[in-house]
């Protein structure tokens, strides 16, 4: 999503708070869940699951395994939970031709650096960069080059835009900010 005038391009930057995280957050946890009852079930000797009889799958070692890996699942679930709650990689992306100012802001982890703020002047860009990796794992990402500072990313490596939809970005955001378009 982004909001655009004569002098102001402000993009905002979607984070962690994705359907699909949610999706695989909650599937996770379903299933690590299921993975934990079944080995506890196999040790109790009870059925804490109806689907599976604790008579058929013995503690050791078939229990203990999957009692591990759903405790690994579950660990893994909290961490997608909690990525989603702090929202982590959402921002803006500011770009002011008035003040000649361009302001990049994500949130990350919490602790000491959870807000990451850049601010550079707009005349140390020097262009806007299309990194383009096609084959199993096709990766398309925008970069900002920034004078003295090297690339700054503008999109997420995650995002898969179309060739046309990253060239239309790319050229509209060259045009706003008055600078030429290289393709890597």
């Amino acid at each position: 999503m982004s909001c655009r005038s004569e002098h102001i391009w402000i993009e905002l930057i979607v984070g962690s708070r994705k359907i699909s995280n949610f999706c695989w957050a909650f599937i996770l946890f379903l299933g690590s869940l299921g993975f934990v009852l079944v080995g506890s079930s196999s040790y109790l000797g009870k059925n804490l699951i109806s689907l599976v009889p604790s008579q058929q799958i013995l503690f050791f070692p078939q229990g203990i395994v999957m009692s591990f890996y759903g405790i690994a699942g579950l660990f893994i679930s909290s961490y997608l939970w909690c990525t989603i709650s702090w929202n982590v990689g959402s921002g803006y992306d500011r770009f002011d031709r008035k003040e000649g100012i361009v302001c990049i802001f994500r949130w990350g982890f919490p602790g000491k650096n959870r807000r990451i703020f850049l601010r550079f002047r707009m005349k140390d860009i020097q262009s806007i960069r299309i990194e383009v990796k096609e084959g199993i794992s096709a990766r398309r990402v925008l970069y900002m080059e920034i004078k003295g500072q090297g690339a700054v990313p503008l999109t997420r490596t995650d995002e898969n835009l179309t060739p046309r939809e990253i060239e239309q970005k790319a050229a509209e955001l060259a045009y706003f900010l008055r600078v030429p378009i290289e393709v890597f």
